[in-house]
């Protein structure tokens, strides 16, 4: 199965793969890091920094995962403006929206944690980054290791061409991004999906009924534990997309190339990204080439090597680049992560899938790991009755999109119906 998840994955690994070099697997609950992830760049949608802990359980030493929350986030323009950042999602911290980086500008995080704790980066000047050129997809079966889809292995391997500038040295990372249309948009796990509110009742015996409510709602239903009940059997129900609905992923691995040998060169055929064949219907995909400070580059080949050459998590750690990012009253408080700024070149392509062959999986399937449990429609049997007195609607419901940054109810520029 693949995750959409995007915050951040590659950083996490690292923890897990031993390139923190105070980190000892040996020692429970010995992990308690700060980690970001920011890049400020020149085009015109919302500039994101992301903020995350990662601890240790006090029992079995495991690393988790928690976003930081009600931070207070600045990005310092030349050393001059000062621009605010305000949390859209937990830890996630968006910009202006008509904000976005400039060519030649120095670019520098600050923020303040909701203990005090206080952190910034070293300023990063955003280089420039040549276009795009040719592009070209090509169907290959055998695309993916079989571990990361479930035995699946078919993708579409992506390849471009771009000059490389002539009397500079040029550091490259290539990322994807994918929409695919959705048909299933929420699933309730031990609840049901109800478009107005849920009232509870009682009938003359006591025992509980639902109705629904005047409100809308538009979310899953969850019912109190029944009284004397021993144990509460497991349920989950899959609610079909009332309105337009598109999954978003992203690329999981780091694509890296410096020009240190062949600077003013075309670069050519260059593989920069694998499409997995996810259903047979199209889909969109935008191809994005940055253009990397020295320093960020530095740090994202240490944690390439580090996350995809590395041995078992019990290996001896390699030393390895930590980041840009300090507490300002503790320079030996470990930070995970980096804040940079990069140049952005971007090119959107229409997969219409027309040459591929096999069975896809499904997207939902590939997504949560399994098929749709869907909810029976009346007399069938259900683990919620609820008596609907205020829509139109008959059960089972349909639901609606909610926009978040795993899928959006907004048509992406360059999606064909």
């Amino acid at each position: 199965m693949l995750s959409k998840a995007i915050p951040p994955v590659l950083l996490v690994l690292c923890l897990l793969s031993g390139c923190v070099d105070s980190y000892d697997p040996q020692l429970p609950g010995n992990i308690d890091i700060v980690i970001v992830d920011g890049t400020i760049n020149n085009l015109p949608e919302q500039q994101v920094i992301r903020l995350n802990r990662s601890k240790s359980d006090p029992i079995n030493g495991r690393p988790g995962f928690m976003a930081l929350t009600k931070a207070k986030v600045q990005v310092v323009v030349d050393s001059a403006q000062v621009i605010e950042a305000h949390e859209t999602y937990d830890g996630v911290y968006y910009l202006p929206a008509d904000f976005r980086g400039q060519t030649g500008h120095a670019y520098q995080l600050r923020f303040t944690l909701s203990d005090g704790s206080t952190y910034e980066s070293t300023q990063q000047v955003m280089p420039d980054v040549p276009p795009i050129g040719k592009v070209r997809a090509e169907f290959n079966p055998s695309s993916l290791s079989p571990i990361l889809l479930d035995g699946y292995t078919a993708a579409h391997d992506f390849y471009l061409d771009t000059q490389d500038p002539e009397g500079q040295t040029n550091y490259y990372k290539w990322d994807w991004k994918l929409w695919e249309k959705q048909e299933w948009c929420r699933s309730c796990e031990k609840g049901a999906y109800s478009i107005n509110t849920v009232v509870i009742k009682y009938d003359f015996y006591g025992n509980a009924y639902f109705e629904t409510g005047p409100d809308l709602f538009e979310n899953c239903f969850y019912p109190p534990p029944l009284v004397n009940s021993r144990s509460q059997p497991y349920w989950v129900y899959d609610y079909k997309c009332r309105t337009k609905c598109w999954a978003i992923f992203f690329s999981a691995e780091l694509n890296l190339f410096a020009d240190s040998y062949t600077d003013g060169g075309p670069i050519s055929n260059r593989r920069v990204a694998q499409i997995p064949f996810y259903q047979h219907g199209g889909s969109l995909v935008e191809l994005r080439q940055s253009s990397l400070t020295p320093s960020a580059y530095r740090f994202f080949k240490d944690l390439e090597v580090q996350t995809q050459n590395s041995g078992s998590v019990v290996d001896p750690p390699p030393t390895a680049s930590i980041g840009n990012v300090q507490n300002v009253a503790n320079r030996r408080e470990l930070v995970v992560g980096y804040f940079t700024a990069a140049g952005v070149a971007t090119v959107r392509y229409w997969l219409d899938r027309k040459d591929t062959r096999g069975a896809p999986p499904g997207l939902f399937l590939a997504m949560v790991g399994r098929d749709p449990n869907p909810e029976l429609p009346p007399p069938n049997y259900t683990h919620v009755e609820i008596k609907d007195n205020h829509t139109n609607s008959s059960r089972p419901y349909t639901a609606i999109c909610l926009d978040s940054e795993k899928q959006t109810s907004y048509m992406p520029q360059g999606w064909r119906e």
